[in-house]
């Protein structure tokens, strides 16, 4: 599941779209876990976390080059 940059550098804008999507709700289900005492691996939302900056940052990049 985990994806190198340079990978995501090569998604279609609406391809990262939809990962930065999965991420956000993945995000909430781990913090849902994690109150509810059920996430066995509290790492998970941090990799989850810095996942979604670098779509958010690869995004960003990809919209200052069209605009």
């Amino acid at each position: 599941q985990v994806m190198k940059v340079k990978e995501l550098r090569e998604l279609s804008k609406e391809e990262l779209t939809g990962r930065i999507d999965e991420a956000r709700k993945s995000l909430v289900e781990l913090r849902f876990q994690l109150a509810m005492r059920k996430l066995e691996n509290p790492a998970r939302i941090r990799t989850t976390k810095r996942e979604l900056a670098q779509m958010l940052t690869i995004m960003t990049e990809k919209e200052a080059v069209k605009g």
